[in-house]
């Protein structure tokens, strides 16, 4: 089929370039508008019990968590002073008055309510929730924002909160994306003439690079009008669409260059590309679109939408490395080498410095073999004590001013008001019986509660302290009322999570459901880990298929299931002690919390595991190649890392630049995975195939390629083999017309 497919783009060259021109036009007017139509939410699971008790509060009360905190300092140190009084009580209720606002309470209007007053006196808050959906409140927060950032002779106004706090995170990263392609693609083209030390031969990756961004755009564009889809897949698509174009393209190309020099025609070499290079790419691709594709069955629409831009952008980019690249190369032939910056001659097959790696690793694969296994299991041992959170104010810069304001709640306030975990009753006979009473005193004694306010007043330590019946109203719904439980602990932490499980535990007079941000932490980690076993069984489980279905072994693919495990451990042992433990947290300029975002270590495994299979395929093609053609395991071992080693090494390093150049973010969770990625590839690339690979393949001798009997006929019938048919002698070659290539 391929090389079918390689003669009819040699016939239709021109054509396929027309078409994949007006695909890439189409794709700029169409999809060049995506990010308008992604969302900025999706961290939440819509049917936890956190998910479904929100949309109870909203549906029975109008109300949700405050998202919107304004932090309101007296010029005079003194948040009671009457014209701070004044001045207080006007902004609170001209916040009320805004269309977009629903709640609004005040220290002032909650008649000097202490936790909203920090501890010297000198600053209060005012709570508010903006109303709508995750979108509808990202809009409506900038707008706020700008409006009630404000200082006078009285008071000065700074604004906080959630929405601003993601507001501001979104406008950090679509900065540090553009950032990232201005650092990236420079330094990837300089990398390129190094590698193919051409002009033309280096721009054809980045062209593939921009097809594949840009196509998988209008894919976002089109997958967003039926489904949510995260504005933050566009990091991801920009990276993976640069790195494996760039990637495809490097293996595409140089299979080709390397057909023109054992002397076949370009049209000869192109249809030879693609029935090798071609197959690699196309199995590559796929191995990392279903990686991805495992992402699909957990329920948050941040981790969906990763998996809608991973497998468009794998497969776009696949496509226009076998479809489109090779008809360009089609047309310019041997001008492919054109505009050459300098030639290096290439040594002897069988003398680069790969090959003697190879040779060197498989005299000795026992001691080398161990002393990189323990290297990795040391360095994934902080793994061991991973914690896992969600992203909140500190994922930001400290000068960052809605980071700016959580800081100084978190430090001048007793209590965080905004973060207040609610517990929601529906069929409740009396919101205000004794029963109720009784219950918010519960509450009120559990370690880590501050304060529980209802609609029998407000208990602290068990005890009435504050019972007004025009302020207990908001907790009366017909038949039904909820409970607001203010921490005094910091809300997504260990302590945070304790405090949501107890309260979830606490007997209560009636059914119950609880949300808030720790609420959430709870529901989400239940959410992710408990989908997770199911991912990883779809990832092996297809992973080990395709491979066998490439190269009929059982042995190949469990030795590179196993090996990339242990190359990923490491990844995330790294991780740990980095961004959880917050070693250089100075150098790298981020604010360690003591967890990882939860979803993030499952995001990288997905990414940097496609990744890992990416490189594997190609190394283990070549290998395969070769030991076809001659039956000697060793030598075709080292043949294959040596006609490989030098491309693999720059794929890693050009796609490293890719992540890296993301890893500058601002924002520490793009930083985790720009960081991450990148130490996943270059072990991957430097560490696993120079050393374990070979070694591994050295031990297992003729053993690699052995399955049962029942596997081998299977792989007779359905299997695909890499090599593909050799290319037809020259003097056939030359008697066989151009149009039937």
């Amino acid at each position: 089929m391929l090389t079918r497919l390689g003669r009819f783009l040699v016939r239709r060259r021109r054509p396929v370039l027309v078409g994949s021109v007006l695909f890439l036009v189409a794709s700029a007017v169409l999809g060049g508008g995506v990010a308008d139509s992604l969302t900025a939410g999706g961290f939440d699971d819509p049917d936890s019990e956190s998910g479904q008790a929100e949309v109870l509060l909203e549906e029975e009360f109008g109300t949700s968590d405050p998202n919107f905190v304004l932090l309101v300092t007296a010029e005079d140190g003194n948040v009671d002073s009457p014209e701070v009084v004044a001045a207080g009580t006007a902004l609170a209720d001209e916040v009320a008055a805004e269309p977009a606002i629903g709640d609004t309470v005040s220290y002032w209007t909650l008649e000097g309510a202490v936790p909203l007053r920090s501890t010297d006196g000198s600053q209060a808050l005012v709570l508010a929730v903006i109303e709508g959906n995750d979108d509808e409140v990202d809009d409506a927060v900038g707008a706020l924002s700008n409006e009630y950032t404000r200082q006078n002779d009285v008071i000065t106004v700074e604004v906080g909160g959630q929405a601003e706090v993601f507001h501001q995170v979104g406008e950090q990263v679509e900065s540090d994306l553009l950032r990232a392609e201005l650092i990236a693609i420079p330094i990837t083209l300089l990398l390129l003439l190094f590698i193919f030390r051409g002009v033309v031969a280096a721009s054809l990756p980045l062209a593939v690079g921009v097809l594949a961004v840009i196509g998988t755009f209008l894919v976002l564009t089109v997958t967003s009008a039926l489904t949510e889809v995260s504005i933050y897949s566009l990091n991801l698509t920009t990276a993976m669409g640069l790195g494996l174009a760039i990637d495809y393209s490097l293996f595409i190309v140089s299979r080709y260059r390397e057909e023109l020099k054992n002397g076949l025609s370009p049209e000869d070499a192109v249809v030879r590309t693609v029935e090798t290079a071609g197959r690699t790419v196309l199995f590559s691709a796929v191995t990392v679109a279903i990686s991805l594709a495992a992402l699909v069955i957990f329920p948050l629409a941040f981790l969906r939408s990763f998996a809608y831009a991973g497998v468009a952008v794998s497969l776009v980019a696949a496509t226009g490395a076998v479809i489109s690249l090779p008809a360009l190369l089609a047309v310019l032939g041997t001008r492919v080498n054109a505009l050459a910056v300098r030639h290096k001659p290439e040594k002897p097959e069988g003398t680069g410095v790969w090959h003697r790696v190879a040779m060197f690793v498989m005299r000795r694969p026992i001691p080398i073999a161990t002393v990189v296994i323990v290297f990795l299991l040391v360095l994934g041992a902080p793994f061991l004590h991973i914690k896992f959170g969600l992203p909140d104010d500190r994922v930001l810069p400290s000068d960052i001013s809605s980071r700016e304001v959580s800081d100084q709640i978190r430090t001048n306030f007793s209590s965080d008001e905004a973060a207040a975990l609610q517990v929601v009753a529906v069929d409740v006979d009396d919101p205000t019986s004794p029963n109720v009473a009784a219950y918010a005193a519960e509450l009120s004694e559990i370690d880590g509660a501050a304060r529980v306010d209802s609609a029998t007043g407000s208990y602290v330590g068990g005890e009435l302290v504050l019972d007004d019946p025009e302020l207990n109203e908001r907790f009366v719904a017909d038949d039904a009322t909820y409970l607001s439980v203010v921490p005094a602990v910091e809300p997504l932490s260990d302590e945070g999570e304790q405090l949501a499980t107890d309260i979830r535990d606490a007997p209560a007079p009636f059914d119950v459901q609880v949300t808030g941000r720790s609420a959430e932490l709870v529901d989400s980690k239940a959410s992710l880990f408990g989908l997770l076993p199911i991912a990883l069984l779809w990832v092996a489980l297809a992973t080990f298929i395709l491979l066998f279905l490439m190269f009929g072994s059982v042995i190949v693919p469990i030795k590179a299931l196993v090996i990339n495990v242990l190359s990923l451990t490491a990844t995330f042992g790294a991780m740990v002690w980095i961004f959880q433990d917050g070693h250089l947290s100075g150098l790298l300029d981020f604010t360690p919390t003591g967890t990882l975002a939860a979803s993030m270590p499952i995001l990288m495994f997905c990414v940097a595991f496609g990744l890992s299979m990416d490189y594997e395929v190609f190394l283990l093609s070549r290998i395969k190649e070769e030991h076809d053609r001659t039956g000697d395991n060793t030598a075709s071992v080292a043949l294959g890392l040596e006609r490989t080693g030098r491309i693999v090494t720059a794929a890693a390093l050009l796609i490293s630049v890719v992540f890296l150049a993301f890893a500058t973010s601002g924002v520490m969770f793009i930083k985790l995975f720009g960081l991450g990625l990148a130490l996943a590839v270059l072990l991957d690339a430097f560490v696993i195939r120079a050393t374990l690979v070979p070694a591994f393949m050295r031990l297992a001798g003729e053993l690699n390629w052995w399955a049962p009997k029942w596997m081998k006929r299977i792989f007779e019938r359905f299997g695909i083999s890499e090599s593909g048919p050799p290319p037809p002698p020259a003097s056939e070659r030359a008697r066989e017309p151009v149009g039937a290539r």
